[in-house]
């Protein structure tokens, strides 16, 4: 495919401006792909900047339908759009909520059009776009945007064919391929690495930084390899509460945390705040009373909530997403043929959707900028 900065061809635009046209749909956003984590960070969505980017982009003329899915590893927005200036707009405005260089982001950015933008969703869906191949939170989360969007009524007949349809073919991949064999959470995967470096975990100490679903899944998948000294802290104390009820864990309050840093030896963190919460002095206060004890940060948060200069200090280990993508990456090899199958199974499932919601429609062609898939 193409890698030129077309939005939109001019006879898919020209079909785009008939109301509730399938033809104009497209993505657009910044993902592993292409942006490192210094800059994800910097684009991720906070919980008061996602209202205020919906509410920005409900007032531009000509995007009759959208959806914003915000995750750890991508921030991307779906929509029909009438004309390609519209996608220009759309960008401007993300920037400009952000702070963030629009000459820069044009240069992270992916892109795609039509059957393309189709593909490419069913793909983020089916969890064979993700960091961490064949990974199960994914879909849940675009279920999520989905619901979110339809809540504020901001979808119509277009998106929410294509996006009932994702969920169907999504679901499909995953029980017809081998994609999400091995450990292809990132909680699995967290949680094996903490293994290989404390051994047996009966008496690891275990603080969990947040309390929403990244935490709780983190936290079973230490129970199940024997794990049972677990605490949680959140910003809320009313959902620290229930989750530690769940888990039978203790709850910390969160203002609490760095005066007991140090009475931990994993700390979890998936909060949603807009900074780092743990900062390099808490630290280096926790290593002076912990006599030499390692301790071992699993940041998985965006933005990231472990300072990265925590990382110099000694006997101190921080591992982040890109961290457990690169370790989860040596298992993907023997997942690579069921890739290959799965992507076969979309790009039907693709082109099928194509042609339903869009049987006048001209085929977009070059209409991806950026490697999405």
């Amino acid at each position: 495919m193409s890698r030129d900065n077309t939005a939109v061809p001019e006879a898919a635009a020209k079909s785009a401006r008939a109301p509730n046209a399938p033809s104009g749909f497209f993505f657009v956003g910044a993902n592993h792909h292409a942006t490192p984590i210094e800059l994800r960070e910097k684009l991720a969505l906070t919980e008061n900047k996602l209202p205020g980017l919906q509410c920005r982009l409900a007032a531009i003329d000509g995007l009759r339908e959208v959806v914003v899915l915000n995750t750890c590893n991508r921030v991307e927005i779906y929509g029909i759009a009438e004309t390609p200036a519209v996608i220009a707009r759309i960008e401007e405005n993300f920037c400009a909520l952000q702070e963030f260089p629009e000459k820069t982001f044009r240069e992270i950015r992916q892109h795609a059009t039509g059957r393309d933008a189709i593909q490419h969703l069913l793909e983020v869906a089916a969890g064979i776009d993700s960091q961490m191949l064949g990974e199960t939170e994914i879909l849940g989360q675009v279920k999520d945007a989905y619901a979110d969007a339809l809540t504020r009524r901001a979808t119509g007949p277009a998106l929410n064919r294509i996006f009932q349809k994702t969920f169907q073919y999504a679901k499909h991949v995953r029980t017809s391929t081998a994609i999400t064999a091995g450990q292809v959470s990132i909680a699995n995967v967290a949680v094996d690495l903490a293994q290989k470096i404390f051994g047996e975990l009966g008496r690891t100490r275990i603080l969990l930084l947040g309390a929403g679903d990244i935490s709780e899944k983190t936290a079973r998948a230490f129970q199940s390899r024997g794990a049972s000294a677990l605490t949680v802290a959140s910003r809320t104390f009313e959902r620290t509460m229930a989750l530690a009820s769940g888990l039978g864990a203790t709850a910390l309050p969160f203002e609490h945390i760095p005066a007991h840093l140090a009475d931990y030896d994993v700390v979890v963190c998936s909060t949603a705040a807009p900074e780092a919460v743990i900062r390099r002095d808490a630290a280096e206060s926790a290593m002076r009373r912990r006599r030499a004890q390692p301790l071992f940060f699993i940041d998985l948060a965006m933005p990231r909530d472990v300072e990265p200069s925590v990382a110099d200090i000694e006997n101190v280990f921080v591992y982040n997403l890109d961290d457990l993508a690169r370790i989860a990456e040596k298992n993907r090899a023997a997942r690579e043929n069921e890739v290959v199958r799965a992507r076969e199974i979309l790009r039907e499932k693709s082109a099928m959707l194509w042609s339903q919601i869009a049987p006048e429609a001209p085929s977009p062609g070059p209409s991806r900028s950026g490697d999405a898939s």
